[in-house]
């Protein structure tokens, strides 16, 4: 089965944004508020210009000693993120992250951000995919889809 990011592995949501001179501090907040793990940095215009995750909070900013409140997210951001389209598939987005080392991947289409997965999104939609093979199998060997 050929599922989709969109509609099929999550819904079109709207997800939290900060723009780049905002700080890191302001990052953890939001993250802590919103029990997420990544927030979206947009211009002006709303055009996706990076992405900080609690793993940038942890290496480019706490284990560097840098000062939260004065550390804006244009220094400890992936510039640049890379992002899915709406159709691309469960697989196409696992080996995005699994080859950049990601968690969180944003949806977009005409530089439009359409929501965001994470890989426990991804996980979930595989494991369902992988237990329905499971069953399918199963009544396949066992003969419940087979009269005799």
């Amino acid at each position: 089965m050929h599922r989709v990011i969109i509609p099929d592995i999550i819904e079109e949501h709207a997800v939290l944004t900060l723009k780049r001179t905002d700080s890191a501090f302001d990052a953890a907040n939001m993250m802590k508020e919103s029990n997420i793990a990544a927030v979206l940095v947009t211009d002006d215009d709303s055009k996706l210009e990076g992405i900080v995750t609690e793993r940038d909070l942890t290496r480019r900013v706490v284990a560097d000693g840098m000062d939260p409140k004065k550390t804006p997210l244009e220094d400890i951001m992936t510039a640049d993120p890379a992002i899915l389209d709406p159709t691309d598939s469960a697989g196409d987005a696992l080996e995005i992250m699994r080859k950049r080392s990601f968690r969180h991947l944003p949806v977009s289409r005409d530089g439009k951000v359409l929501g965001m997965v994470s890989i426990r999104d991804l996980y979930a939609a595989v494991k369902a995919d992988l237990e329905a093979d499971i069953k399918e199998t199963e009544a396949f060997v066992f003969g419940d889809r087979y009269s005799a």
